[in-house]
């Protein structure tokens, strides 16, 4: 209904019908004033709660520490719950036969395991074994104080959070719709889940992504892509923090079945007005963009954005007046239906976005590099609000998978439930994260680093604080008082100092100093016996 070009610096603004050719376009007044050009109004922004931190968080917990901001999710029920299941299902391993000696799991014992499971990715090894070996190069003394190697292993093999008699009972249910494919994740999942939203609130602008997490288990809740790689999908809703508010694991059954595809209920389960309020502004990409679904977010009250496909239904088929290659850049087309526009921009590459809540154009620019008289120059070039506002608010997802990637508790696993449990630990350390870096910024504090936070984190969950040992001879020897009177007197014989004791070497090597000196000793008195005989 409207176009946009750029010629020689100058913005030609034309109304259309649809996007016709251009001899049928007749002259506007200013994109302004052109009410093709103007938004459908949108609801105000009225979130069900104030958007940030929530009471009683942000009351009690001015400067709190990573411990226990990451029990804010992990909370004493849900890991009560994970150690009962965890012992149940290794009785139920004994009982089959499987020879290991176990004890009962308690709830300090499981935060310390995933404190070293935390460990064990800031400091990598090829194994888990490594990380006890004494005989190493790479020797890390820090594991064997937090947890035997045998016992850490043992809970590996056995951790579980469903409860073992209840799985035998759904996995009967195998082909009927009673059956729950998230049965053995369904406990820490829906607290989780529950955690996420109670802590915080988003802020106004949020974005819907996938997630992929990679397993060779076997399950149906695999997904095959390119290079025969198999993962398990996660839609995700954040906020522009990377704040992950809500999360759900694809299926391949859709629990809405509204009949209008995977991309239309992922979104719809996800964005939930009586959980979030009105006028809140969702961001997506091209495989979640369609009309049917903006348009069933305009009547709920938000705001919708989005690259979109044009073979999507609903969107645009014309070709009249459409962007070609030859088109310059900063071109712009537009076509309004109702509370949609669907706009078209030329950059290196065509960019297709649909909106509910923006204009065609409203004078932004930014600088491209073009080549104008023949030289490579820095020009402003203008572009849309709608790609403007989706490169600014489209990166919440993106940056929690960025925070995850650098600093993740994943480990390789036979169970494809236990490598989720492994994605459940970073999705709470990263909120734990985020939270941190919210609380500073009303303290006006600096916020701490990433790995710095993963340090007192491991410390305060693994409950072994790292001892420093002093260098040698930095301290100062203090004289020893004997005697009421307090006056210095001579020690009988000569005594070791406790603090150089500590910081004397390893034990091997001590012990192999002490042979080298016997062994030089036996030499030096053997030449000297022999050294008659060998003159003779």
């Amino acid at each position: 209904e409207a176009a946009t070009t750029l010629d020689g610096g100058r913005r030609r603004l034309r109304s259309q019908r649809s996007w016709p050719s251009a001899n049928k376009a007749k002259r506007s007044r200013s994109d302004e004033k052109d009410p093709d050009n103007l938004p459908h109004p949108l609801p105000h922004f009225l979130p069900t709660r104030t958007p940030g931190i929530q009471l009683p968080l942000s009351e009690y917990l001015t400067n709190p520490s990573p411990s226990k901001l990451f029990k804010m999710y992990f909370n004493w029920a849900a890991v009560k719950t994970l150690c009962a299941n965890t012992n149940k299902n290794a009785a139920k391993n004994i009982a089959a036969g499987k020879k290991f000696k176990w004890a009962e799991l308690t709830e300090a014992e499981l935060y310390r395991y995933i404190g070293l499971t935390l460990y064990m990715w800031i400091l990598k090894l090829p194994n888990i074994r490594n990380f006890w070996r004494v005989s190493s190069i790479f020797y890390a003394p820090y594991p064997s104080k937090v947890m035997s190697r045998t016992r850490f292993l043992l809970i590996t093999w056995n951790i579980h959070m469903s409860d073992p008699a209840e799985d035998e009972l759904n996995d009967r249910k195998k082909g009927t719709d009673d059956y729950d494919c998230l049965h053995r994740i369904r406990p820490l999942y829906d607290s989780l889940r529950l955690a996420c939203k109670a802590v915080y609130h988003p802020q106004k602008n949020l974005s819907v992504d996938e997630r992929m997490v990679p397993t060779k288990a076997k399950t149906a809740l695999k997904k095959n892509i390119k290079q025969k790689k198999r993962w398990i999908k996660f839609f995700v809703l954040s906020d522009n923090t990377g704040y992950i508010f809500d999360f759900k694991v694809y299926t391949r059954k859709s629990t809405l079945a509204t009949g209008r595809g995977l991309s239309f209920d992922a979104v719809v389960s996800l964005v939930n007005k009586n959980c979030l309020g009105s006028g809140y502004h969702i961001y997506c990409d091209k495989f979640y963009t369609s009309p049917a679904l903006f348009r069933h977010l305009h009547d709920l009250g938000f705001g919708a954005c989005g690259t979109f496909r044009d073979t999507r239904i609903g969107t645009p088929k014309t070709k009249d007046n459409s962007l070609t290659k030859e088109s310059p850049r900063g071109t712009v087309r537009w076509i309004r239906e109702g509370a949609l526009i669907f706009i078209k921009w030329m950059d290196t590459r065509e960019v297709s976005v649909c909106s509910t809540m923006h204009t065609a154009f409203s004078g932004d620019t930014l600088k491209r590099m073009c080549k104008v008289g023949g030289k490579r120059r820095v020009v402003e070039v203008p572009v849309p609000s709608a790609v403007k506002d989706y490169n600014s608010f489209m990166v919440g997802a993106d940056l929690s998978d960025q925070l995850i990637g650098y600093y993740s508790s994943w480990r390789k696993s036979r169970a494809w439930y236990v490598r989720v449990l492994y994605h459940f630990i970073d999705i709470a350390v990263t909120n734990s994260y985020l939270i941190s870096k919210e609380l500073c910024g009303r303290l006006e504090e600096q916020p701490v680093k990433h790995q710095a936070f993963l340090e007192q984190l491991i410390t305060e969950l693994c409950e072994v604080p790292l001892q420093l040992v002093p260098e040698r001879y930095q301290h100062i020897p203090v004289a020893i008082v004997e005697g009421a009177s307090g006056h210095n007197k001579a020690s009988k014989g000569r005594r070791k100092c406790k603090l150089c004791r500590k910081c004397t070497p390893h034990t091997a090597i001590k012990k192999l100093y002490v042979e080298n000196c016997i062994f030089i000793k036996i030499c030096f008195f053997g030449l000297i016996v022999l050294y008659p005989f060998i003159s003779y």
